[in-house]
């Protein structure tokens, strides 16, 4: 799965980031409230581990935002407020569990796997959004800081896929796939040269850059650090 960790205490953080590593989850870590948000907004993720008592945003105002924002990834609460009017007001927010400090980790993996295999409900996705670029799925329509990006069928099908996989590293092989239909290597540039063209349009006088190159691995599209 992929996991937003979001905690203050480094030393806590690197013992739950490094034991959920090892058990194959991807973990992107936050160290306050406002940095939580803006990675969770600008990205998608399974699940989010989230201490109560974190910098900027509280956990509870982080959640209620996300859930407002129509976010459903699973929420986990650490804590250390062990109180039942604690737990009520954590699940009330917006909380899918509740794990009060001190915890074994073994205790953490199993409620992780548990809300990871909790069905989740199908909702039908009309938009797409990586930090301040937007995709409209039902009007076909791109705009970036409000702005309207005017896109060819295919570059628009390779942003779909790109936001789709947003935060993750997507192949060359993978592009050719799902957005050529193509099971073989053409031995062309067709794939750098969309990609040129989409940067050109998306990242060109808007400031940050989504779209980076990950050497000798492929693309990636996601928000600033």
């Amino acid at each position: 799965m992929r996991i937003l960790l979001i905690e203050d205490d480094a030393e806590t953080a690197d013992y739950i980031a490094k034991g959920l590593t090892e058990q194959g989850h991807l973990i992107a870590r936050a160290g306050d409230g406002n940095d939580a948000l803006l990675a969770a907004m600008s990205e998608t993720f399974d699940l989010l581990i989230v201490d109560r008592m974190i910098p900027g945003l509280d956990g509870l105002k982080l959640v209620r935002t996300l859930r407002s924002a129509g976010h459903e990834a699973p929420v986990l609460f650490l804590t250390a407020l062990d109180g039942v009017e604690d737990r009520v007001c954590g699940l009330n927010a917006g909380g899918d569990d509740y794990l009060v400090k001190p915890f074994a980790f073994s205790e953490l993996a199993a409620r992780v796997a548990a809300l990871g295999r909790r069905p989740r409900t199908a909702v039908a996705e009309t938009a797409l959004r990586v930090f301040d670029l937007e995709l409209d799925l039902l009007g076909r329509l791109v705009r970036r800081q409000s702005e309207l990006i005017e896109l060819q069928p295919r570059e628009f099908r390779l942003l779909e896929y790109m936001m789709r996989h947003a935060g993750q590293v997507v192949t060359r092989t993978m592009l050719l796939e799902h957005v050529w239909d193509l099971h073989f290597d053409p031995r062309t540039n067709v794939v750098e040269t969309h990609i040129s063209r989409l940067r050109s349009k998306i990242d060109k006088g808007f400031g940050p850059e989504l779209i980076h190159t990950v050497r000798g691995a492929g693309y990636c599209i996601r928000g600033p650090a």
